[in-house]
């Protein structure tokens, strides 16, 4: 990471208060500002860089906030010292490297290990196929809305990029092994074959903790 060209961004505190009950309301908030990259400093306290991006997309969840009954607040952070302008940039790079993570092992222990096994099984169908196809471009779009959120350039985007190129890889020559076996087999004839009870942790959306897990965190915070 280039401490330089990090320290000319700038920040944006999201300070807001909502109603303690529907707790549904709450967490819908929470899931929202995670997912456009929030940081959060305290409970109910967030901070993004700010960019007109971050600004526009926190336009709707001000509104869900306002709609609710609570009180939103947007305050520009410009001038923090070199010390904490270091800490907020690592922990951005440290959230967006561990998405990353996540996604290296989606790819490795769990897409990879599919096709490996549909392979060992022979269930060189279209349908197999396509629904492989289908979880790549989940984890094609899981790794687009990571990189938009990478703002300091987390280590790691090269390897979970060098992970999808390896997938599709296996995926394309998947496909050719179907393609080929269904030129010379005609489709009505070909049977696919039951689908494994359970696949081993497949994860395919970007992972969220649970509402009891969201509690627990706020309590912390709320304890400090």
């Amino acid at each position: 990471m280039n401490t330089t060209a990090a320290r000319s961004a700038r920040f944006v505190l999201v300070v807001y208060r909502m109603p303690t009950k529907p707790t549904a309301g709450r967490v819908a908030v929470w899931r929202q500002l995670k997912k456009i990259g929030a940081i959060y400093l305290h409970q109910s306290v967030c901070v993004f860089p700010d960019t007109a991006r971050t600004r526009r997309e926190l336009q709707p969840i001000r509104q869900r906030i306002e709609q609710a009954g609570g009180e939103y607040h947007l305050l520009p952070l410009r001038q923090p010292s070199d010390e904490e302008y270091d800490k907020l940039v690592a922990q951005f790079v440290d959230q967006t490297s561990r998405q990353y993570s996540e996604i290296i092992e989606n790819c490795e222990v769990n897409f990879q290990k599919e096709i490996e096994f549909e392979t060992f099984r022979q269930n060189f169908t279209y349908e197999e196929a396509e629904e492989i196809r289908i979880e790549f471009d989940k984890i094609c779009n899981w790794f687009e809305q990571v990189k938009d959120r990478d703002w300091f350039g987390a280590p790691n985007q090269a390897e979970a990029k060098s992970w999808l190129d390896r997938c599709e890889r296996l995926l394309e020559q998947f496909e050719a092994r179907v393609y080929e076996i269904e030129k010379e087999v005609p489709s009505t004839s070909a049977v696919r074959k039951p689908r494994r009870n359970s696949r081993r942790g497949r994860v395919i959306s970007m992972p969220v903790p649970s509402k009891d897990a969201v509690g627990a965190g706020s309590e912390a915070q709320s304890s400090t």
